[in-house]
Parts: structure tokens; sequence; C-alpha cells
């Protein structure tokens, strides 16, 4: 009978952006899972009918995100789905997306560095929930005023990390002039007790200023400096030595001509 199937454990929501995968154990063997999704106020939802999976992406049954969810994961036999006898099942921790899902990597879209200036444009990650004319919504468009992003900024080869927030999509910080910067950009929901923090971007660094002696020192400066005195010191001394060998070689050219007309 159902009794003696095993019911699912480990229950994990795991998301990312919106996109939700329900994950649990374990694998089943002559049996199946279906997982149902219950809202305080929404319809019963059913996912991953009859399923031989441990996990099942429960994205679209949690649209409603400011919801509060539970799942139950049902141990099932085909035989057994029109039973009356309700199956045996697990239910999960309460998740709830507004507040639970992560904030993914920001894209860095453009930066430049020009004098004391960063610049640095970035773009929201996107969901999986779309807009009617079908585009899909970004982090911003659902959290709008909640959502505000840091970019962490540094000295290239400095520990000394400044950081500065917006809400808009783009930074401009003031810099030493010449001196190039690493950086990378967070999202951030003051508001969570947790998941306050989103993932960070890639880490980006500016590459004005980068000179020859930066990347190799002062031995550089001085062997540059020792071939341009060998360099104008040859310039000097050849004409020189050269027109010293010209002048020796007329004169023993008269010397032997001399010596001729006397014999």
């Amino acid at each position: 009978g159902n009794e003696e199937l095993p019911t699912a454990v480990n229950i994990t929501w795991s998301s990312i952006n919106f996109k939700t995968i329900l994950q649990w154990q374990p694998k089943p063997s002559d049996y199946f899972y279906t997982v149902e999704i219950h809202g305080r106020t929404s319809d019963v939802k059913r996912k991953c009918i009859l399923t031989s999976d441990t996990e099942c992406d429960v994205t679209d049954a949690l649209r409603n995100v400011k919801e509060t969810y539970t799942a139950h994961i049902l141990s099932v036999r085909p035989a057994e789905m029109d039973d009356f006898e309700e199956p045996p099942f697990a239910i999960s921790e309460k998740f709830t997306p507004y507040t639970q899902t992560v904030i993914g990597k920001p894209e860095i879209k453009d930066y430049s560095q020009k004098g004391s200036k960063l610049n640095v444009v970035f773009k929201d990650p996107l969901t999986p929930y779309v807009f009617p004319n079908g585009s899909f919504q970004s982090i911003q468009d659902i959290f709008q005023h909640d959502l505000e992003y840091k970019l962490y900024y540094w000295k290239d080869q400095s520990s000394g990390k400044k950081d500065i927030t917006t809400k808009s999509h783009n930074f401009e910080v003031s810099v030493d002039s010449g001196k190039n910067y690493c950086f990378y950009v967070q999202g951030i929901i003051p508001s969570r007790r947790e998941n306050r923090n989103g993932q960070e971007s890639m880490v980006l660094c500016t590459s004005v200023g980068r000179n020859i002696l930066d990347e190799y020192g002062t031995e550089v400066f001085i062997i540059i400096a020792v071939i341009a005195v060998a360099v104008i010191t040859l310039a000097i001394v050849l004409p020189v030595v050269l027109c010293k060998r010209k002048k020796a070689k007329k004169a023993r050219a008269v010397r032997e001509k001399e010596l001729l007309n006397g014999v």
C-alpha cells in the first residue's frame, strides 16, 4: 500500500533571479514523485507529475512572487493516482520568492576612465517572467525601489576598497588621474533580513596610464638609457674614426707616390 512508499527528505529551494528549483532525496525505485505547490491565497498547482527525478522547476507556479508557498512532494505509484486515499507526502519549508530569491550577477555593459572620473554602466539580471509583449522582466522591474546597487572600487594592486550606492544603472566616481582602478557591482536589498547581498559581477580593471615603467620598473629605464648613450657615442665617434682613416689612407698614398717618383 501507499504506507510502504518512502517520502521525500532533504527538501530544498534553490532560487536565483526568481528561477526556482525544488530538490529532494531519495531517488525513487518502484514509484514516482508528484509535486504540489500550495500558496496561502492561490490554488494548488501540480508540477513534475509522475517524475523519477529528484528536482523540479517550479518557477511558473510561483508567479505571485510575494506569496508564501509550501511544496508537497507526493510519493505515488501510477496505478494509485486515481485512488481516493491520499498518497504519502513530505512538506517543504515555507518559501517566499520576493524575500528569498538570490539576486544574480549584474552585467557590466561599459566602463571608462577619463582623467579623474571612472564611469561604469551595468545591466540588471533578467528573470524568467515576461511582460505581455513577451520581453523578459528584469529584477529591477519586480523589486522597484527595494533594489539598489553598490559599486566597489579600488586602486589597482591596492587593498583599500571604497564603495558607492545607486538606484540607477550607472556610476560616476572620482579617482586619481593616471592610476588604474578595479571594480565590481553587486545588487542589494536593504529591507531584507537574509540574502540582502546579491552575487558579485565579474571584476574588471581599467588600463589608463599604464606605461612600460609601471609594468617593468626602473630597470627598463636604465637599460634604455645605456642603449641611448651607446648609440649617441657611436654616432659621434664613428665619423671621427672614419675621417681619420680616410686622411691616413690619403697620406699613405701620397708617400707611396713620392717614393715611386724618387726611384
